[in-house]
């Protein structure tokens, strides 16, 4: 029993040391006693193997009872079939064929085909012991012109597919409803999210029919997904979807008050009409790196540094949260931008005021800020707004993306969040993680670098839940390696690796770290 338990972890990639064999060989032998080897419609269940003892050292410092472990991808990123089955044009499509805009002129036309591969990938998350799973639906695929007046009918039966199976196999769903893939049309005919008139309504309506026809199986829902990089990278620096990048210092502020209506909106609706009970959660998930102060011996400019660190915390995660948790906007950034930043009716101020069941956060790096003086530049801009210097310590580690590895930044910001915020529903990890360059699949799938950035951060997130902040989940950006974005396919940010050739999945070293973690609930030692 123990000898099959072991084959199967072997054809599912991983490796085990002597002390895990064993441990694998007693749990088989256990569960199948009690006959609780099972067979659940399109996955079999994984049977759970041990570390090397400590999952069960009662001395261990745990995470909270029932924390949420699980994996995070996005439409865009690996689904494919960009053209197939009545899914409409996003801005997306048009970015990644618009000539210079991805590297290598790479595009999302395919990514990892998970629109054609649903039980393989799905599979690999029960290998992983993973209860959640983090995915987003694509608008144009459900409402390929943006509106509700067509419904693709094939879109509806992918992600009920893709829903139906994660439910059979013991998964629960935490469904994004948007993860920037903008149905095309709404943003050439109606300027996409600068145009709250056309595009709050229209994405209400869009809620709506994600609510009906996938609520009675997903009770956690979000938004939008990080607000931040839809209005300064699509409608400030352009390097984003729609690549818009000729007003910085006005569109971005316009696009942002925007997606904050809609996301109170979709809220709005989902609670009234959907949960009155209050059974399922809804919410936004914003991004936010971690601003220390630049060190300094003089105390005069270390108060300072305190300033401009708080105030790029305020520009950054305070543009979205305070009028969520607060109910207006920053007052450093209403000194700063003026009329330039629009203003909330009390209406929309009661709408978006409390509109989040939960606090959604994605975080991967930590810069140095200090101060810079007001910019005398004719143009304004949001990057001169900020008036934030950031810098490096040269002692710090860097993943593929040029992000600093700062662990020490993980905890200050959920500790900083719980103290301005103190959110109800506490605080849930949506996406943390790294890209590594990993330009063969050998290197790829010992990935080191990988399991010592998990390691330190989720070392440091249990540091900040033993110190009382408020902590209910961790999901691991990504699931698998996929397109990133304006990078294209040059970074690899996956728990699995993929052959962009022949599509094949598979597990890194850091899969079986993660594994084992979800199963002890508690950070294991990298071995």
């Amino acid at each position: 029993i123990g000898c099959r338990q072991i084959e199967a972890k072997e054809k599912a990639g991983f490796v085990l040391n002597e002390t895990q064999w064993r441990s694998a060989a007693a749990v088989a032998l256990s569960q199948e006693a009690a006959g609780r080897r099972l067979e659940r419609g399109a996955c079999t269940e994984q049977e759970e193997y041990d570390d090397d003892g400590s999952a069960d050292d009662t001395e261990e410092a745990t995470f909270p009872p029932h924390f949420m472990w699980g994996t995070a991808t996005a439409a865009y990123q690996i689904e494919g079939a960009w053209n197939e089955d009545g899914k409409g044009m996003s801005i997306w499509d048009c970015q990644s064929h618009t000539l210079g805009e991805v590297i290598n002129g790479d595009t999302g036309d395919n990514a990892c085909d998970h629109y054609h591969r649903i039980e393989e990938d799905v599979q690999l998350m029960v290998n992983m012991g993973l209860k959640y799973y983090r995915l987003s639906l694509s608008w144009p695929r459900i409402l390929p012109n943006g509106f509700a007046t067509h419904v693709n009918k094939k879109g509806i039966a992918f992600y009920n597919k893709l829903i139906d199976t994660l439910v059979a196999c013991g998964i629960q769903p935490v469904v994004t409803l948007y993860h920037w893939d903008l149905p095309l049309a709404l943003q050439v005919q109606h300027d996409g999210w600068l145009n709250p008139k056309i595009i709050v309504p229209a994405f209400e309506d869009y809620a709506r029919i994600c609510f009906e026809r996938f609520g009675d199986r997903v009770n956690y829902w979000i938004t939008i997904n990080e607000p931040w990089c839809i209005a300064w990278l699509g409608y400030g620096t352009g390097e984003h979807a729609p690549g818009r990048r000729h007003s910085p210092g006005h569109e971005p502020y316009l696009a942002a008050h925007s997606l904050l209506l809609a996301h109170a909106n979709a809220v709005a609706l989902y609670r009234a009409e959907f949960n009155p009970k209050g059974t399922g959660k809804i919410g936004i998930t914003l991004n936010a790196d971690w601003c220390e102060p630049l060190p300094t011996e003089d105390l005069e400019a270390r108060q300072a540094n305190a300033r401009a660190a708080e105030r790029a915390m305020l520009f950054n995660l305070g543009w979205f949260a305070d009028p969520i948790y607060r109910g207006k906007y920053p007052a450093e950034m209403r000194a700063t931008c003026g009329d330039r930043l629009p203003r909330f009716t009390d209406e929309e101020r009661a709408l978006v005021m409390n509109s989040n069941d939960f606090f959604g956060l994605n975080h991967y790096s930590t810069n140095y800020g200090a101060p810079t003086p007001p910019s005398t530049a004719k143009t304004s801009s949001y990057a001169t707004d900020v008036e934030v210097a950031m810098s490096s310590d040269p002692s710090w580690a860097k993943t593929d993306m040029g992000w600093n590895v700062v662990p020490f930044g993980f905890r200050k910001l959920v500790e900083w969040i719980h103290a301005r915020y103190d959110p109800t529903g506490g605080i849930i990890v949506t996406e943390n993680g790294c890209a590594v360059h990993e330009p063969t699949k050998e290197m790829a799938l010992k990935d080191e670098f990988r399991i010592k950035y998990y390691h330190d951060y989720l070392t440091e997130l249990q540091r900040a839940v033993d110190s009382g902040v408020d902590v209910r989940g961790y999901f691991a950006w990504s699931m698998m390696d996929n397109f990133e974005w304006a990078f294209g396919y040059s970074k690899r940010f996956g728990l699995h690796h993929v052959d962009y050739e022949t599509l094949k999945r598979s597990p890194k070293a850091s899969a079986r770290w993660f594994t084992l973690v979800v199963k002890a609930n508690h950070i294991l030692p990298i071995i």
